[in-house]
C-alpha cells in the first residue's frame, strides 16, 4: 500500500490549502487517519487525527482553523487548512494507523506560508 499526498505549496499568511492523502488499494483494520508535520529543526508533531468512527483530534495550535476529514470508502483522508500562519510551515505527512499492525505513511508534501 502507498499513501499519496497532494494539495501543499506557497500561499500568502491568511490564505488557505487543502491538503488530500489517498491510498493506492483499500486497507483494512484501520484505526485513525492522521496528518502530521514537521518543520525546519522540529521534531514531528501530530496536527489532527480522525478515527473510522469520526472522533477527532486537534492540537491546539491548529484549533479552529484546521479541519480533518476521513472517506472510510474512498480511503482518503483531507485537511483544510485555513488562516495559514508562517509557523505552520513545514512537511505535512499523512498517516493511517491500524488496529495491531504498522501505520502506513505517505512521503510528504511542502506547505510553505510567507508573511
Amino acid at each position: 500500500v502507498q499513501l499519496q499526498a497532494s494539495g501543499g505549496g506557497l500561499v500568502q499568511a491568511g490564505g488557505s490549502l487543502r491538503l488530500s492523502c489517498a491510498s493506492s488499494r483499500s486497507i483494512l483494520d484501520i484505526r485513525a487517519r492522521a496528518w502530521h508535520r514537521q518543520a525546519p529543526g522540529k521534531e514531528r508533531e501530530l496536527v489532527a487525527s480522525v478515527t473510522v468512527g469520526g472522533d477527532t483530534y486537534y492540537a491546539d495550535s491548529v484549533k479552529g482553523r484546521f479541519t480533518i476529514s476521513g472517506d472510510n470508502f474512498m480511503n482518503t483522508v483531507s485537511l483544510q487548512m485555513n488562516s495559514l500562519q508562517p509557523e505552520d510551515t513545514a512537511v505535512y505527512y499523512c498517516q493511517v494507523t491500524r488496529w495491531g499492525l504498522p501505520a502506513y505513511w505517505g512521503p510528504g508534501t511542502q506547505v510553505t506560508v510567507s508573511s
